[in-house]
């Protein structure tokens, strides 16, 4: 690889190598250290191609969420057996991996930019601005489809359909249409245990001892050619675990909890 070698956005990969081994050694214990991490699946990440895998996920918090899928993917990659043992597993790190993330969240502070650079692609949301929902949705910006086109042809991409970190909100459209039309291997997963803890944002630690999960499902079976988008969008709810229905079949104690802390983070920021 050359010293300035570039991927489709322009990112110098010699950079982004180094940004993810730094970050990396810097989270680890986070996610094995002061909180456990229990992975499931992650024969299913050694099965998958290169290019054109698209990774759906519930959400918990904005980065801690983005960082363990990092960790596990690569640890994986290196013939890991559900677990992120020797953080060396990101001497050479999958470069060719983006996440999805809001413009306005990446583009706050020196941090979430240099975030930024080890692959997100930032869109602008249509259906909230600042932290609140908007009525009035703005028009969908054609360079953001553009750009995940994009990152799908050049490798593997993570999205988190709902577009929020608060459980159970229906999911965006959106996905359901980037599924459709370039119809790549979709890939569940399920987290839990983010938002016990991490804070909102995912850069500190609010609470230690917590068992972490984190669930990587088969891939979806997908009629491309036939499958309407609210069929699809009513798929990923129920692949992440975030369907309206599932409500019934959640302990009361458990959707309390949740419900408890999303008010707690709603307050606080």
């Amino acid at each position: 690889m050359g010293l300035f070698k570039r991927n489709p956005f322009g990112h110098i990969l010699f950079l982004k190598k180094w940004l993810i081994r730094v970050a990396g050694i810097i989270t680890h214990r986070r996610y094995k250290g002061f909180n456990q991490l229990q992975i499931e699946g992650s024969e299913i990440i050694r099965s998958l191609p290169d290019t054109n895998v698209l990774f759906i996920s519930n959400h918990q918090t904005y980065f801690a969420d983005v960082v363990a899928m990092f960790h596990v993917f690569n640890a994986s990659l290196k013939g890991r057996e559900n677990n992120i043992n020797n953080v060396f597993y990101l001497w050479n790190p999958k470069l060719n991996m983006y996440y999805v993330a809001a413009k306005e969240t990446m583009t706050e502070g020196i941090l979430p930019r240099i975030f930024a650079y080890a692959g997100a692609i930032t869109v602008e949301r249509t259906w909230r601005q600042k932290g609140k929902d908007v009525t009035e949705k703005k028009e969908v910006n054609p360079n953001d489809t553009e750009n995940i086109k994009v990152a799908l042809e050049d490798g593997w991409v993570i999205t988190f359909p709902q577009g929020t970190t608060r459980s159970f909100k229906p999911v965006r459209k959106g996905t359901a249409h980037i599924i459709l039309q370039h119809r790549p291997i979709v890939v569940p997963i399920v987290i839990d245990g983010f938002r016990r803890s991490f804070d909102r944002k995912g850069l500190r630690i609010k609470k230690k001892g917590i068992l972490q999960s984190f669930v990587i499902k088969e891939p979806l079976k997908i009629d491309y050619d036939h499958a309407t988008v609210d069929e699809v969008v009513e798929m990923i709810e129920y692949a992440i675990e975030q369907h309206p229905s599932l409500l019934k079949v959640i302990p009361a104690e458990e959707l309390e909890e949740r419900t408890k802390l999303d008010r707690e983070r709603s307050w606080k920021y």
